[in-house]
């Protein structure tokens, strides 16, 4: 019998982030030897064990081989002739697909210093690349969210996909694959990402490769809005470095189904801002999004224009804005909503600067009169920033 450390915890000891989850593989083991040794079997698709004073997950070593539609169509083989070879060669990444061997079932003591890696991980580490082990990559869709979610995840240490990678997500996607993953799955994955910290990017990626369209495509639909798709990519990262909750960083992405609310700068109550909760209430309906986060949502788009304007409300909305809101019974949530909304306008103002931005860097000095000198060239330049600004329209 042979046990490793596998998976997250050895590539996030290479990366310097803490380990919060440590796996493990047993090699060589039977189901009846770790039930002797005191271990509890949980789930009945394979043989994962908790450690019965760490709980810890120990699973036996095992192979798939696909049967059927989404992550659920594979059979297991799990005997204690699977090497680790074989079982890290199932696995999504390279770099998660990397072990150490450890001393025994009751001791996680490193053997050695030694990184075990068939595939290239520690390459992949060092050349900041999340690459698919093989094309068995395509034989499950759920890896389309998870590679996404890593993206996200080791986005700040500037990782990035591989070309070939890339393209198997694409392929799943075409394939209709993702249509046979369970909603809780897709939640799972999804809410896990939207509380990193740069959540726009797992909702950028999945854009960008069309899987939104499967259990989002309302948020699809609306991010074909360049101004929408940015404004809301913008507040998504805001509400990542701001560490938001997961009620607020939804409500921010929900904001993408009323396109009214990207109609201005300064929102104005007047503005239609009537949301289309079928089209809310049809994501959370397709994804199993708690009610909780839903309602959370509703409540903030529909309050955005009021919430917008706190110091010119009258006494009169502002108690008719905590009545709508039970603040009077639940005052965090109206602190909640004040911040999205602060994080909102943020992520609209910071838009419009970066237009603003472009527009300056398309005038240069071949866009003045040849023949000025001193002052005047400062002054042409900035009137012909001004003129092609109040015209600029880069979509």
């Amino acid at each position: 019998m042979q046990v490793y450390l596998v998976g997250g915890a050895v590539r996030d000891q290479l990366l310097g982030r803490p380990v919060t989850d440590k796996d493990f593989v047993v090699v060589g083991a039977t189901i009846e030897q770790m039930l002797t040794a005191g271990f509890q079997q949980v789930g009945a698709d394979f043989p994962v064990f908790l450690h019965p004073k760490t709980q810890e997950e120990y699973a036996l070593a095992r192979t798939e081989r696909k049967q059927g539609h989404g992550y659920q169509g594979f059979s297991v083989y799990a005997n204690p002739d699977v090497t680790l070879k074989e079982d890290l060669q199932r696995r999504d990444l390279t770099i998660n697909a990397m072990a150490i061997e450890v001393t025994s079932l009751t001791d996680d003591t490193p053997l050695t210093n030694e990184i075990i890696d068939y595939y290239g991980g520690l390459n992949d580490i060092k050349d900041k690349t999340l690459r698919h082990i093989s094309c068995a990559f395509s034989e499950d869709p759920l890896r389309v969210l998870r590679v996404a979610r890593f993206y996200g995840r080791y986005y700040d240490l500037g990782f990035t996909i591989a070309e070939d990678t890339l393209v198997l997500m694409q392929q799943l996607v075409s394939s209709g694959e993702l249509a046979h993953l369970s909603a809780e799955r897709i939640w799972q994955e999804s809410s896990r990402a939207t509380m990193q910290s740069s959540p726009h990017v797992y909702w950028q990626q999945l854009f960008d490769i069309g899987a939104l369209t499967e259990g989002f495509s309302p948020l699809h639909d609306a991010w074909m809005d360049t101004a929408v798709r940015e404004t809301v990519q913008t507040a998504l990262y805001f509400a990542g470095q701001m560490q938001l909750n997961l009620s607020q960083r939804w409500a921010l992405l929900m904001t993408s189904l009323s396109a009214n609310l990207f109609a201005s700068t300064a929102l104005d109550s007047s503005l239609d801002v009537s949301l289309p909760t079928k089209h809310m209430n049809q994501i959370g309906n397709s994804v199993k999004v708690p009610k909780v986060h839903t309602q959370f949502a509703n409540l903030f788009v529909q309050q955005l224009p009021t919430l917008s304007k706190i110091d010119a409300l009258s006494a009169a909305e502002k108690i008719d804005l905590i009545q709508t809101c039970s603040a009077h019974k639940t005052p965090e949530k109206l602190s909640q909503l004040l911040v999205c909304s602060h994080v909102f306008q943020l992520a609209l103002q910071h838009r419009q600067m970066m237009l603003a931005l472009h527009s300056y860097h398309e005038i240069g000095m071949d866009d003045i009169a040849s023949g000025l000198r001193g002052p005047e060239i400062g002054a042409a330049l900035r009137q012909a920033r001004i003129t092609h600004l109040e015209t600029f329209s880069p979509f």
